[in-house]
């Protein structure tokens, strides 16, 4: 589906992502994030494990249930950023095969588009990529049309993200907040 705006954003998500991942020293693996209780390398292995999801949901057809605990754990393994870049490049190749964004997934929450699953991924790895650069002291303005979609994505069930407890509260935002504090605030970031 070449030309999807979706696909775009997507492939964009990921890439600012592995601008961060790619810029992590030897000595912040281990650093604190925004995300309670996640270093630097727990957080690059969640979204390292969301990407190896992709192909075999939306490829394979296969459901959350089948798949079963096949990405628990560690799966950075001696090198993290060579696993986050195999897990990308699978999750875009998947995305992007010709159909792939007119199937439905089987998630644990029940049968998805596969564009809103990967408008959730999109949104999943834009907000993660401000996790990251805050941990690493990189550049942390998120690109506009990233930020719109995915505050688009998230602001219908950001209540029920906090209700999860995954998510912190929202943060109230000053009237005058940008589009990027309005989205880091509903997923209670303070920028």
């Amino acid at each position: 589906m070449p030309g999807s705006p979706l696909l775009d954003r997507h492939q964009e998500a990921l890439d600012l992502f592995s601008s961060h991942v790619h810029a992590v020293r030897d000595d912040q693996w281990g650093a604190p994030t925004p995300c309670a209780e996640w270093s630097v390398r727990d957080l690059v292995n969640h979204l390292t494990g969301e990407q190896l999801w992709v192909p075999d949901l939306v490829r394979e057809g296969r459901s959350v249930a089948e798949v079963g605990d096949a990405y628990d754990g560690d799966v950075l393994g001696d090198d993290p950023v060579a696993a986050w870049d195999r897990a990308a490049q699978g999750a875009r190749r998947a995305f992007a095969e010709e159909g792939a964004l007119d199937r439905t997934v089987a998630l644990s929450s029940g049968d998805t588009a596969a564009t809103a699953y990967c408008s959730q991924m999109v949104m999943d790895a834009v907000v993660h990529s401000w996790d990251l650069a805050r941990a690493i002291g990189a550049d942390e303005r998120l690109p506009g049309p990233l930020v719109d979609l995915a505050y688009r994505e998230v602001a219908p069930y950001a209540d029920a993200l906090a209700a999860s407890g995954l998510f912190a509260e929202p943060v109230p935002s000053p009237p005058d907040a940008d589009a990027q504090t309005r989205l880091l605030n509903l997923l209670g970031r303070r920028p």
